[in-house]
């Protein structure tokens, strides 16, 4: 049989057509508009989402034997806030994950509700990029718009509800919109008195795997798949690319370097830390995980390599660099503010320690290093809760650099294991799509049988040591600054 996963991202929708096997058979991406109405702010259309998404499919699908396609599922862009009216119509543009708009009511969330509070409703506490504060937003500042919402939804949701007429969404992608009981696994009452909104507005919650529906009469016959097509819940692009990288079971740890860069851990027990640096989720594979998130990781690279260096031989410019944990050369990554651990939307990226003799490569070295010290701000986190991880999986664009993925190993001083296939969230999607069909028994089933390591990078004694000193000298540099962020606007 065959399998589709759709990840739906923040650039670009990638479908990935799957195997019994877990071959993969064909990949297709298809692009949509990005709008920035003001600074800060970030939006995409829905229906850019669901038109791109049905063509990438026909063009997935066009040379398979369609009678073969049995189920469908999602990894998918979170904390997007979908709002449909009670004729189905899109209220308004979806307001996005980096969409920093709602520093107002974040400050109301965690000040006059409490952090205490939000984290014993929902484990976790605001940050701006989250999707109660966005609700929050629309019914202070567009309380025309607030007032004709009927349903609520993420972003893949909306997709899910095109394919099947089911408004439903799964914990791992529910558990960012603040607004989840994530211990108990279902909506918490409180945090929908808090947004002025009722629960029926939300969407049915599932596990991750397990089968909402299938597509409808009108869907097979457009795209000439059978009626009996499953559709899966999905994930979470996090939690998607974890399934997708094998990142299941207990004690598992996977670093995303994409547009925004991710620490995930899974763990088959619920854990918080006391001051909610880290966000605690409920995990696709039925269990649980935390996830540090930087906002921008592959993305500041991209940045310092494009906009200001003038170049897309990210390769070439990366050869000169050689002298690891030497480099007296710090960048903070901040280009975007930061979410995990400062929860900061004014911290900004930042060059420190520059001299007379600092080269255009050590700035670059800067930039890649500085991504992976902040991704260690997160596994500090998480080791200060008793965690001990010794190795992580690694994906997204990032990980095709050798020399980041040496960095990665020698500054967290863990094995640093490559996979075969980088797929991530397109992977895990096509995966739970598996399991919901009865292919496999279960995600960690599916995750032994389809993930295959095909190399480790090892840390290196002396390069850890270099690197634990440099490190030491870079978590000193956010405190200092952190004054400056708050009047530099």
């Amino acid at each position: 049989m065959l399998y589709i996963g759709i990840d739906l991202g923040t650039s670009a929708v990638k479908l990935l057509l799957m195997d019994g096997e877990g071959k993969i058979q064909k990949i297709v991406s298809r692009e949509y508009p990005l709008y920035f109405p003001h600074p800060g702010w970030s939006e995409q259309k829905p229906e850019d989402w669901y038109e791109q998404t049905m063509e990438g499919i026909k063009e997935l699908i066009a040379q398979a034997d369609k009678s073969q396609v049995a189920g469908i599922s999602f990894g998918g862009q979170m904390h997007g806030l979908v709002i449909l009216d009670s004729e189905d119509r899109v209220i308004r543009p979806a307001l996005l994950w980096n969409d920093g708009r709602t520093y107002e009511e974040c400050d109301y969330l965690n000040n006059v509700i409490g952090k205490e509070k939000l984290s014993e409703y929902t484990a976790n506490i605001s940050f701006t990029g989250f999707t109660a504060p966005k609700i929050l937003w629309v019914k202070n500042k567009e309380p025309e718009n607030f007032a004709r919402i009927a349903k609520i939804m993420l972003p893949k949701d909306y997709i899910a509800y095109k394919l099947t007429g089911v408004n439903c969404t799964d914990v791992s992608d529910a558990s960012g919109m603040l607004l989840m009981d994530v211990k108990n696994r279902c909506w918490s009452k409180e945090m929908c008195e808090i947004c002025g909104i009722k629960e029926e507005m939300l969407p049915k919650l599932y596990e991750s795997y397990e089968c909402v529906g299938t597509v409808t009469g009108k869907i097979a016959a457009e795209l000439g798949i059978p009626e009996t097509v499953k559709v899966a819940a999905g994930a979470g692009d996090n939690a998607a690319a974890a399934v997708g990288t094998g990142t299941v079971g207990d004690g598992m740890c996977n670093i995303s370097l994409g547009t925004s860069g991710t620490i995930f851990i899974s763990s088959k027990n619920f854990g918080v830390d006391k001051y909610n640096a880290l966000h605690a989720f409920a995990h696709a594979d039925g269990h649980y995980h935390l996830m540090g998130c930087m906002l921008s990781a592959a993305s500041c690279n991209k940045w310092w390599m494009e906009d200001i260096v003038g170049t897309d031989e990210y390769a070439k410019e990366q050869q000169g660099i050689e002298k690891l944990g030497e480099n007296h050369v710090y960048f903070l990554p901040y280009l975007m503010g930061e979410r995990s651990p400062h929860n900061n939307p004014n911290a900004r990226g930042t060059f420190i320690g520059m001299t007379m003799d600092t080269t255009r490569a050590d700035m670059t070295q800067a930039v890649l290093e500085g991504v992976a010290f902040a991704l260690r701000d997160s596994f500090e986190v998480a080791k200060s809760l008793g965690i001990q991880i010794e190795r992580t999986k690694i994906c997204g664009g990032g990980a095709k650099s050798p020399l980041w993925k040496k960095m990665i190993a020698n500054i967290l001083n863990l094995k640093v294991d490559v996979i075969e296939s980088e797929e991530g969230p397109a992977l895990g999607g096509a995966m739970l799509a598996a399991v919901a069909c009865g292919e496999y028994a279960n995600v960690e089933e599916a995750a032994a049988k389809i993930v295959k390591i095909i190399d480790t990078v090892e840390p290196e004694p002396e390069l850890v040591a270099k690197y634990e000193e440099r490190y030491q000298q870079f978590k000193q540099i956010y405190p200092v600054c952190k004054p400056l962020f708050d009047v530099i606007k």
